[in-house]
């Protein structure tokens, strides 16, 4: 038989809720070929922890708490250097819409755009590429957040209700079902922790699924495809949950004030030897 490398245990510790666990967390290995970077390494470690009963709000006050134990525990104090940069970890820390964050940095208020020609024109004029399945407000939406945002944010800070259309597992938000319960946490630049409320109709999760494999099909490499057997856990019944995802190597990296992954995996990915 044909084995798979995962990409993520999320859908599989989800079943654990349906199943009857109400706190379940995983740490391992997970393998994307999505490039290699100062921040990417196809091999990685991941924590994944989920939790009935709760939501995103919760998560968010789980990982305030880890990390700022963990920074102070590593850096004896809540403002530290990682690299050129000064840190401020001093709770709260911020939790504010994804945006309000771009129009803070571009002007642009995407909550007030209309059409996606209104958003491509945006797009255009502002620069920013799209991909042919970056078909919709919310794809331009956080593809701008990417391009023109988030290397700005420095302190700690919880970026909240990404777009719905790439937020796949997420909880729609009640107010506004175009965004979701979602959020990352951005700190130094980079994105450290992806948490949200977990998405518990199978009839929503189907349609989502639907939308991916179209994505799939113009392009987007990272689109996953339709999983029946979760569709159908789903029918069972999920509880209101919430999870999150943890970099464990990024997080190493800055406790250990490190520059690059490559430092903080024993055996990082190489180039075949033949190849120069």
């Amino acid at each position: 038989m044909s084995l798979y490398l995962r990409i993520a245990p999320e859908l599989y510790l989800k079943r654990l809720l349906i199943g009857g666990f109400e706190k379940v967390f995983e740490i391992g290995r997970l393998f994307r070929n999505e490039g290699i970077s100062v921040k990417h390494n196809p091999e990685f470690t991941s924590i994944e922890a989920y939790c009935a009963y709760g939501d995103y709000s919760d998560a968010m006050n789980l990982v305030e708490d880890l990390f700022t134990k963990l920074i102070k525990k590593f850096h004896g104090n809540k403002v530290f250097k990682y690299q050129d940069l000064e840190i401020n970890a001093t709770t709260p820390w911020k939790r504010i819409k994804q945006s309000e964050l771009i129009e803070k940095v571009t002007g642009i208020n995407f909550e007030k755009v209309k059409t996606f020609n209104e958003a491509k024109e945006l797009a255009k004029k502002h620069n920013v590429e799209l991909q042919n399945y970056q078909n919709t407000i919310g794809h331009i939406q956080n593809e701008f957040f990417e391009k023109k945002v988030e290397h700005t944010i420095i302190d700690p800070t919880f970026v909240t209700q990404l777009p719905s259309v790439v937020s796949t597992l997420s909880l729609q938000n009640k107010e506004n079902p175009d965004y979701t319960d979602r959020f990352e946490l951005f700190l130094g630049g980079r994105e450290y922790v992806n948490g949200f409320s977990e998405q518990n109709s199978s009839f929503i999760q189907y349609e989502k699924f639907e939308q991916q494999i179209v994505e799939k099909n113009k392009g987007n490499s990272e689109a996953i495809d339709m999983d029946r057997d979760y569709i159908n856990a789903l029918e069972y019944g999920l509880p209101p949950a919430f999870g999150v995802g943890i970099g464990v190597d990024r997080l190493v990296m800055l406790l250990t004030n490190t520059r690059s992954i490559r430092e903080v995996i024993l055996f990082p990915h190489a180039r075949k030897k033949n190849e120069k």
